[in-house]
């Protein structure tokens, strides 16, 4: 008896369907922001441990790369910094 229970069980639960799996989203614009952020952070830790990556493999192509130019820019002054020295010279 526990021998047909148990290929019963079996015919029944071998038609059983599992959903796909969903795609993996790959990083965009904002990723790219925050990774440009702490880019000079992920340097540091690069270092010390070669499995942190400063730049997410694959990505959304353009506006990741727009993204992370703009972190890194807010970062280090995006040459904001250098138009103000550049005034004060000439004061």
């Amino acid at each position: 008896m526990p021998l047909m229970a148990v290929g019963i069980m079996l015919l029944l639960t071998a038609c059983a369907t599992q959903g796909a799996a969903p795609e993996p989203s790959v990083p965009g614009f904002w990723m790219g922001l925050i990774h440009g952020a702490i880019a000079p952070f992920a340097l540091i830790g690069h270092i010390f441990d070669h499995s942190i990556r400063i730049y997410a493999v694959p990505n959304s192509g353009g506006w990741y790369d727009f993204g992370f130019l703009l972190g890194l820019s807010f970062i280090w002054g995006g040459g904001s910094a250098g138009a103000a020295r550049r005034r004060s010279k000439a004061d």
